[in-house]
């Protein structure tokens, strides 16, 4: 068999094609404008300031981000079969689904068998193994697959109220939440909560868990979605029933955590800034789950005084205890 093996494996061709659902990266523009807030704070931003401040122009090649959550399907020959396996190396589970687009020489899978598997973190798994066919044809395989953080099976069962996610005893409004919604339309953002702050408020972890994902290098935004959305700083939490939690429009260089550190609830992870799509400073913070290769929010309730549960309201002062 192994002899076979040999011989066949220069002959087996391969093809494969990825999509992220879920992406991480962005690229940021080339004149970066730094300069000081009126509390002091340094803030970063590809537009210069209002008012008269001293303001250094720095010039910044572009870059992105390196994508931190990610999944590969490769191939192995295995005496008589072919296995494909998919390796995520990832801080986070990871949905995956295959999709065949071209196969000869190979056994075909059963065609009820669903070509949907989870991947946990960082581990290897074989997804299936196609059986070498001995019909003279040249075995040649062709396949797609597509992936998603997240496990299907995850429920949102959190221990208690979230924490405000910034500093104990201060307060800041909230701009939308719903059912009040002007941007959060979509599956991923509907109970999404904004919270207007000034750049360089201290951002806590409302909830403990495992960073897996982190954009930090962005410096602009705006109000054109499709141009400025990707370009938000955002942590992704992990928590331990399997949702996650999204800290986005982070402040340039600020973030404190990365992929693979465990935090605390109210440990300090990054500054609140104004970067990707939004239209003044403010925190987006929302939890997530995936529920079957698409992502959506779910509610969230703050922990008020004496315990108090506080559902988030459009004008409302969220206040840290």
């Amino acid at each position: 068999m192994v002899g076979r093996e040999r011989r066949l494996a220069p002959r087996l061709r391969v093809v494969g094609f990825a999509t992220l659902i879920l992406a991480g990266g962005f690229a940021i523009a080339d004149s970066m404008y730094k300069y000081r807030g009126a509390d002091g704070e340094w803030i970063y931003s590809d537009r210069p300031p209002d008012d008269e401040s001293l303001v250094e122009v720095l010039q910044v090649e572009g870059s992105e981000d390196a994508g931190e959550v990610g999944i590969t399907v490769t191939y192995e020959f295995a005496g008589q079969s072919v296995e494909l396996i998919a390796r995520n190396p990832s801080y986070v589970p990871i949905e995956v689904e295959l999709k065949f687009t071209g196969i000869q020489g190979l056994a075909y899978p059963h065609p009820d068998d669903p070509l949907r598997w989870v991947v946990p973190a960082r581990t290897d798994v074989v997804l299936l193994a196609l059986d070498l066919l001995e019909n003279g044809r040249a075995p040649f395989l062709e396949y797609q697959y597509k992936y998603l953080a997240g496990d299907p099976q995850a429920r949102h069962r959190p221990e208690t109220s979230y924490r405000a996610p910034f500093a104990m005893s201060t307060s800041h409004p909230i701009t939308q939440a719903f059912p009040q919604v002007a941007t959060h339309t979509t599956r991923d953002s509907y109970y999404a909560v904004d919270v207007s702050m000034p750049i360089g408020t201290d951002i806590v972890a409302a909830r403990g868990g495992v960073v897996f994902d982190v954009a930090a290098s962005s410096f602009s935004g705006g109000l054109d979605p499709e141009r400025d959305g990707p370009n938000a700083n955002v942590v992704r939490i992990l928590h331990d029933d399997g949702t996650y939690a999204i800290y986005a429009h982070l402040n340039t260089n600020t973030i404190r955590v990365r992929p693979g550190d465990r935090v605390e609830r109210g440990e300090y992870i990054a500054d609140s800034g104004n970067t990707g799509f939004s239209s003044g400073p403010h925190l987006h913070f929302a939890v997530v789950r995936n529920a079957g290769m698409y992502i959506e929010s779910v509610p969230v309730m703050f922990m008020g005084r004496n315990a108090e549960k506080i559902v988030p309201a459009v004008g409302d002062h969220l206040t840290a205890y």
